[in-house]
């Protein structure tokens, strides 16, 4: 019988926001721990801001927002004695500094995000090094896990250090990378392209990821494994009945890139068209103070045209209130902008039997072949998604059949006890022989 895995999970907080990558590192770590591992779940820059149970309580958070920030504005500030670094990572303190990290936009954060892909010759070097001296106070791991290529930077270093082999998860980070300056993207993505060298082993959530972050880093297909991503699947569950009024529904951040616009136009579509009475707009997600004045002119557009009134807005739900939100809705778009990894709403939705009208881009068509949970459209405009949506409500066996699809493939392809069990044996796959005991490094 193989023995337990002692793994080291890296993941940036998001302070008040929410974020789907804490979600799933969270969730992968409880489940990781279930089934008998020994996992350290590290909290970066901000507190992780979480529906579940905090799987990185008592653990220090290292690289501190407010140590990051002021070590790149202040070079007196890399010279101070530590005492004031380690007050400054204080939780009180860093969740203040999560109100204004929401307002921040990946435009504002080019000479950053190039000091923290230099690693030990950045500007947070001394935040590394805090960070490998605290490891080293542990029992050695047999693996440490990056959340996502962000943190290439540290590669080099705690590798040297540990002498442990380093994996990295990606989740759509090219997004944020090309949303950067002209001059600090190109640089970003070379540095990055460097620094992923120093990294043994890459997860992508997709087939579709793993061929885009593959070409644009130059990766070989040997370093990039496909671990679709899993969600706890507790609670999840169909609606007694099908939702009356018809709802249909959106559950993403609330801001333009995920297409938020693009459903309300389809709305407005819908409701002129008439041929749907009742039919109600349901919008959940996350809402930052950064997306309040899109959300707020979205608000008035739909206030113009008389439908504000059929229109339900469900910001920042628990996990339990997203429950009942996805068992309210007849069917769900999210019609992102760009390619998404994966999109952890489609399998919570196909988990609750909602069937899903997705664009063709990104995963999704991946996602819905392999499910049968959804349609997918092409062109992606607000008049093709209010035709699909509109056909897909009108026809309520063929809803109810996509629901019992997406439902039947949320319990097998995308639960969290399949990715754990994936996850582990990648890992057994480069972590070198040891003995069973072996003492702190």
């Amino acid at each position: 019988m193989d023995r337990p895995l002692k793994i080291v999970q890296l993941t940036p907080g998001a302070g008040n926001m929410y974020c789907g990558g804490c979600f799933r590192d969270n969730a992968l770590v409880k489940a990781l721990r279930q089934a008998g591992h020994d996992v350290i779940m590290i909290p970066l820059y901000l507190p992780l801001n979480l529906e579940d149970g905090d799987q990185s309580a008592q653990t220090p958070i290292f690289f501190s927002g407010i140590n990051v920030y002021l070590e790149q504005k202040l070079p007196l500030f890399r010279k101070l004695p530590r005492w004031i670094n380690r007050m400054l990572a204080s939780p009180a303190l860093l969740r203040q500094a999560g109100k204004a990290a929401a307002k921040t936009r990946p435009e504002d954060t080019g000479e950053l995000m190039l000091s923290m892909l230099r690693g030990e010759a950045g500007n947070q070097a001394r935040e590394l090094e805090e960070l490998i001296h605290w490891l080293k106070t542990q029992e050695k791991p047999d693996v440490i896990c990056l959340s996502n290529v962000l943190l290439a930077g540290m590669a080099r270093e705690l590798k040297k250090q540990l002498q442990v082999p380093v994996v990295c998860t990606f989740q759509g980070e090219d997004g944020f990378l090309d949303a950067l300056p002209p001059a600090c993207r190109l640089d970003s993505w070379d540095l990055l392209r460097e620094r992923a060298l120093d990294i043994d082993l890459f997860i992508a959530p997709s087939g579709y990821y793993a061929s885009l972050m593959s070409e644009r880093l130059k990766l070989p297909q040997d370093r990039v494994h496909i671990i679709y991503n899993g969600i706890p699947l507790d609670g999840f569950a169909p609606a007694s009945a099908p939702p009356r009024p018809l709802a249909y529904g959106y559950f993403a951040r609330m801001c333009s890139e995920k297409g938020l616009e693009t459903v309300v136009e389809s709305f407005l579509i819908l409701k002129q068209r008439n041929r749907l009475p009742g039919l109600r707009l349901r919008i959940g997600g996350s809402l930052s103070p950064a997306d309040e004045p899109f959300l707020n002119a979205l608000k008035g557009r739909l206030q113009r045209n008389g439908c504000l009134v059929a229109t339900d807005i469900c910001p920042n739900l628990s996990r339990a209130e997203k429950q009942d939100f996805y068992r309210s809705l007849s069917v769900m778009s999210v019609p992102v902008l760009g390619g998404e990894a994966f999109g952890l709403y489609v399998a919570e939705a196909m988990a609750s039997g909602v069937p899903v009208v997705l664009p063709s881009v990104g995963s999704f068509p991946e996602l819905v072949r392999m499910s049968g949970g959804g349609i997918i459209y092409n062109p992606p405009s607000a008049n093709e998604l209010a035709d699909q949506v509109e056909a897909l409500l009108q026809a309520e066996p063929r809803r109810l059949e996509l629901g019992q699809k997406g439902r039947q493939a949320a319990l097998t392809l995308f639960s969290m006890e399949r990715m754990a069990q994936e996850v582990v044996e990648t890992y057994r796959g480069i972590v070198k022989p040891r003995p069973e005991k072996e003492a702190a490094i």
